[in-house]
């Protein structure tokens, strides 16, 4: 068996949540997966949406060449189904390394299109996830408009400057439905994180949004465990995506202390960083 292409992707962590206004955003983190376009047919046991066959179709209908006998393979550190956006991170990957193997010559914004309509088709997000594909191969922020195509998409972005450390408290797979009007219910809230964004207090934006998810979704525990971790010395606390992960951020010097509090739960904890370059190919 031969590796005809490989690439990678990052996982990420919401900053807006899109369900709330229709424009979301989303900052990568440094957990990967790796994706191998390989030359024989595999059992991928990590692919829960049958995600990979979504991408094959996908990439069909565009008119893209595929090989004429391949399979895939997935290694990655991203927990599944927890709000870190691993179907983002797998489909774009996937894509990377059918872009590499084909020759194609795809910008990264039609690789962002192409895993938006890839996760639409599987079913597997609620928003289309284009600000968590954009957050999955490449570094900052992005505020997104995901009506637009991807190369319009992007509202405002930035950089995290600073080296600060990221803690995801994993709290097992999501079980909750998703009921969009309970999200819309939250628009003021929604409304105080992008005002917070617009004004490049990303970490204000990203409690904000934590506390209107949480809301939406009725996880008093999450407003517990984050309002606990805010009031001892992190900068910021939230629930991703729509959980039921918690994402904390705090300067280096208060990780020993955080943590210390964060492990009070009881739940595994994953130490991370932002996501601070363009990953291992360079897309233009």
């Amino acid at each position: 068996m031969k590796v005809l292409a490989e690439a990678e992707a990052n996982a990420a962590i919401s900053v807006l949540h899109a369900l709330g206004l229709g424009k979301g955003c989303s900052i990568g983190i440094d957990l990967k997966v790796l994706v191998r376009l390989v030359s024989e047919p595999q059992d991928v046991k990590e692919d829960l949406h049958s995600l990979l066959e979504s991408v094959e179709i996908i990439w069909r209908q565009e008119g893209f060449p595929l090989p004429d006998n391949f399979g895939w393979q997935i290694v990655s550190n991203i927990p599944m189904g927890q709000g870190l956006k691993s179907s983002s991170a797998i489909s774009c990957a996937a894509i990377k390394a059918l872009n590499l193997a084909t020759w194609t010559g795809l910008s990264k914004s039609e690789i962002i299109n192409l895993s938006v309509s890839s996760q639409r088709h599987a079913g597997c997000t609620v928003t289309g996830s284009m600000d968590d594909s954009w957050a999955s191969i490449s570094s900052g922020w992005k505020l997104v408009d995901p009506s637009q195509p991807a190369e319009h998409s992007i509202l405002i972005e930035g950089e995290i400057k600073e080296d600060y450390c990221v803690f995801i408290l994993l709290r097992g797979r999501r079980s909750n439905e998703i009921n969009t009007q309970k999200f819309k219910n939250q628009m003021t809230i929604f409304e105080r994180s992008l005002s917070s964004l617009s004004n490049g207090s990303i970490f204000h934006a990203m409690s904000a949004n934590g506390m209107a998810v949480a809301a939406a979704t009725d996880d008093d525990e999450a407003l517990r465990i984050c309002n606990s971790a805010i009031a001892n010395g992190a900068l910021s606390a939230a629930i991703t995506g729509s959980g039921p992960a918690i994402s904390v951020v705090c300067f280096r010097q208060d990780k020993v202390l955080i943590e210390e509090v964060l492990s009070r739960n009881q739940y595994e904890i994953i130490e991370s960083s932002f996501q601070e370059s363009n990953l291992t190919e360079i897309i233009k």
